[in-house]
């Protein structure tokens, strides 16, 4: 191979006819040589001439596609470690090591792929999918199918198996239009995981940004990837990317080395000699760093220009927008965004906090990102429980938090509600433990939240008791009318359709097994409630989404809303505090459609009047007490039965033009 001109821009390793230039950014490390491998594993060093404002580059004739590299610093002690690309596009096996991490056991890491760009996209298009018509399912890679017994061997647990005949079937029948992918960017283990025999099964420790995990891969995920989001698109289905960008897989100071503390110790937020450690990983991604803003902007727009995504879901995102120790809604990150004309009209979605100072930034994000709303999931969770005290903040929350999220700047800052996610209990769970059990984590059940807000009614765990069933069963239809009839952007744990148990672990980042993987065999119970839930998004989309928007911007203000006690009559301010059951009745505009909630947190039945004004003929279209839809009609009162609520509908007979 011979070295002829080369460049410092695009950085990584960029394929062209002839060959490859190659580009890292590595101002601190003036020894850093390229390294090209072989099949047998030996490798081909070569010096990096060319350097420009701290990039250092080189260009390789005949370099081809499915070259293997990496980069070899020269370290203090004399020794040589082999240096990932931080924009390494593809890796050629998933990423594992023993600890303890040294550098000769450096060059035992997956090794980066030049790889091309060119993919068949068949003419597919992105859904584009308005925001407040999205209910985001979230959803495991391998999770989904490793143990689906109508998915083929072969791509269970896999990106294709995203795509198999019966997982689209699914899709379809629950009436899915967003997916949204726990993190699917290469992902290394955590050293205390890996002595124990485990993985990083999240996949939320990120060890380079842009390639997609081998370890979901038949056998190409840069092209396999590509194919499902195309094949999904086809079917309407929009994919949302859980990304991590607030901390890397080098944890803190003794944590290993791989990338970026080899080439740019200003990478990372520091106090000190020490690294900051604001997301409990033991670093913290410094996006007020002009090359760290870079590495993350041109990693997002990759996604976007070279798989079609469709959105981000941001962990821990109020890292990416803290300037040292303080977070601002003005930071350089949400800046970069903002000006980008591809990642401008993405959806753009934050979890608004992380655990450095100050940490909680919930409804302090720009407009234009919406945010993930953990008061919505611990207010519903307390009020069907029986809390006492929680019906005016329910009210909010059910309203859409517009103490947080003003309506008039919906639906670009429409709430994204939800009553569990990955980190936490599944909805099952939910309903069937008091008491977290981690213990198959090996960290004697002190790890996950402690406040989780949930409920066995009688006994911890599975039951044959056919009273406890029937009430969890009920429980969890609550929970989801209560998601769905909200105003916000419904999120769904995919695992909760299937009424999956993870047997009490509210904290399963490490369980790559069977308290992770879906178990898809069929109950009674599992089906009808995943039937029922299928209903009920369906429902959503037909007669909450045209409240949502009428209830939005410029609009809001010309409609109506009532809250009611039981006898129909208007609350007051001190019936807040004293009653338990009571009804929302919405109308959009003047004379146009109505919902009305009825709703009894009560142990007693609540009869409730309905109103008449209009002399409505009311449609049930969802009652938490039936186990099956029965689309009746009422008039003049119903009998809401214990700890259940019913959403009724009313649509005005058109007036004739004279």
């Amino acid at each position: 191979m011979t070295t002829t001109a080369s460049r410092p821009y695009p950085l990584g390793a960029t394929l062209d006819p002839n060959g490859c230039n190659f580009s890292i950014y590595a101002p601190a490390n003036d020894d850093l040589v390229l390294a090209l491998f072989n099949s047998d594993g030996s490798y081909e060093t070569h010096p990096l001439e060319g350097e420009y404002a701290g990039i250092k580059h080189t260009y390789m004739s005949g370099v081809k596609a499915g070259q293997r590299y990496g980069f070899i610093s020269h370290e203090d002690d004399n020794s040589l470690l082999y240096v990932s690309d931080p924009y390494a596009k593809a890796l050629d096996a998933p990423l594992t090591y023993t600890p303890p991490f040294s550098a000769e056991d450096s060059f035992e890491l997956a090794k980066c792929v030049a790889i091309e760009n060119e993919f068949d996209w068949q003419d597919s298009q992105k859904p584009n999918i308005a925001r407040d018509e999205m209910v985001l399912f979230e959803t495991h890679v391998k999770g989904l199918t490793q143990l689906h017994p109508e998915v083929e061997k072969k791509v269970r647990g896999t990106y294709m198996g995203l795509i198999s005949e019966p997982m689209l079937a699914f899709y379809h029948q629950q009436h899915i239009n967003t997916l949204q992918l726990l993190p699917i960017a290469a992902c290394m283990h955590e050293p205390h995981l890996l002595d124990m025999g485990k993985v990083n099964y999240w996949g939320y420790n990120p060890f380079v940004f842009m390639a997609p995990d081998p370890r979901y891969a038949v056998k190409d995920a840069v092209t396999e990837l590509k194919t499902v989001i195309r094949e999904l698109h086809k079917q309407g289905i929009q994919v949302i990317l859980d990304v991590v960008y607030n901390h890397t897989a080098e944890g803190g100071q003794d944590g290993p080395v791989f990338n970026l503390k080899a080439l740019d110790p200003n990478y990372y937020l520091r106090h000190g000699p020490h690294f900051a450690n604001f997301t409990g990983c033991g670093n913290t991604v410094d996006l007020s760093y002009q090359p760290s803003l870079n590495l993350v902007m041109d990693t997002l727009r990759y996604w976007v220009s070279e798989y079609q995504i469709d959105g981000f879901r941001f962990d821990l995102a109020a890292t990416l927008g803290r300037r040292g120790d303080d977070f601002s809604s003005e930071a350089a990150f949400f800046k970069a965004v903002a000006q980008d004309p591809i990642l401008r009209e993405i959806k753009l979605i934050a979890e608004p906090w992380d655990i450095g100072p100050n940490g909680y930034q919930v409804g302090n994000f720009p407009f234009g990102w919406n945010e993930t709303n953990d008061k919505l999931r611990d207010i519903t969770r307390s009020f069907w429980r029986g809390d006492q005290g929680y019906l005016k903040e329910f009210a909010t929350r059910l309203m859409g938090s517009r103490d947080l999220y003003s309506a008039a700047n919906w639906p670009y800052k429409l709430t994204v509600n939800y009553i569990t996610y990955h980190d936490g209990y599944t909805l099952q769970d939910l309903v069937s433990y008091k008491h977290k059990h981690n213990e198959a984590n090996g960290e004697q059940n002190r790890d996950g939240h402690g406040d989780n807000r949930s409920e066995n009614y009688g006994e911890e765990g599975e039951t044959d008791n056919l009273v406890i069933q029937a009430t969890r069963e009920r429980q969890k239809r609550n929970f989801m009318a209560s998601l769905l009839f909200a105003f916000g952007i419904p999120h769904i744990l995919t695992a909760d359709v299937l009424s999956h148990t993870q047997q009490g672990n509210n904290n399963a980042y490490c369980q790559d097994n069977e308290i992770s993987w879906i178990n898809w065999s069929n109950t009674e119970d599992k089906d009808i409630f995943k039937e029922w839930l299928a209903q009920m998004v369906a429902a959503r989309q037909t007669y909450m989404l045209p409240f949502i928007r009428a209830f939005s911007g410029d609009e809001r203000n010309f409609n109506r809303i009532f809250w009611r006690r039981v006898d129909g009559h208007l609350m007051e301010h001190d019936d807040w505090n004293r009653v338990n059951s009571v009804a929302l009745h919405m109308g959009i505009g003047e004379d146009e459609q109505e919902l009305l909630y009825l709703i009894n947190q009560t142990n007693a039945p609540a009869r409730f009047k309905l109103p008449n004004d209009r002399n409505q003929d009311w449609k049930i279209i969802c009652d938490t007490n039936l186990r099956h839809i029965q689309h009746g009609h009422a008039e003049g009162e119903i009998l809401q039965l214990p700890t259940s609520m019913a959403i009724l509908h009313f649509q005005p007979k058109k007036k004739c033009k004279a």
